[in-house]
């Protein structure tokens, strides 16, 4: 395993995959890092739906129309059961969406270690998803994340990120 800060340098926002199909030990490898995923009061309030076919890919596709998309083999949806969440008492602030950026973060950190790649896409029309997919009460769609191996010609945009004396304030 390669030290954390350079996994955490390696990974970045793929947006174009090459043709490999993605191994099964792979993925699972993901699935079981995500599973791990810590949560506040370990509620897990989550689903991932693993899509493979090409016709749920495709619908996919009407939500989120870019033609790089169509290029990952996988795309894992990631969802928020707003009934399972814990709520902090004092505010009322419900923690799902924090749980689950730390277990999307899990899966793209996962896919980069197996040399995979991944992007967390938000800006997608959850109205249209709605109108393709059918969730249950309280399942709320949050992030749609494409996996697969990284095309040789995928763009890379260096990582522009702030000094630490910018965000970090000792008190």
């Amino acid at each position: 395993m390669k030290d954390f800060l350079t996994l955490c340098k390696e990974r970045f926002s793929a947006r174009k995959f090459s043709d490999e199909i993605v191994k099964d030990e792979d993925l699972d490898y993901i699935l079981e890092c995500v599973r791990m995923a810590p949560s506040a009061v370990n509620k897990q309030p989550w689903e991932f739906y693993v899509v493979r076919s090409k016709q749920n890919l495709e619908k996919l596709h009407q939500c989120y129309d870019r033609d790089w998309f169509l290029t990952a083999p996988i795309c894992i949806i990631a969802l928020k059961n707003n009934d399972a969440a814990w709520v902090r008492p004092y505010d009322h602030k419900n923690h799902g969406d924090v749980d689950l950026a730390i277990a999307i973060e899990h899966i793209c950190l996962a896919a980069t270690e197996r040399g995979l790649g991944t992007c967390w896409i938000c800006n997608y029309d959850t109205n249209k998803f709605a109108e393709l997919f059918t969730l249950p009460q309280g399942i709320e769609p949050v992030a749609l994340i494409p996996v697969g191996h990284i095309a040789e010609d995928c763009p890379r945009k260096d990582k522009i990120r702030k000094e630490k004396s910018e965000f970090i304030k000792v008190i």
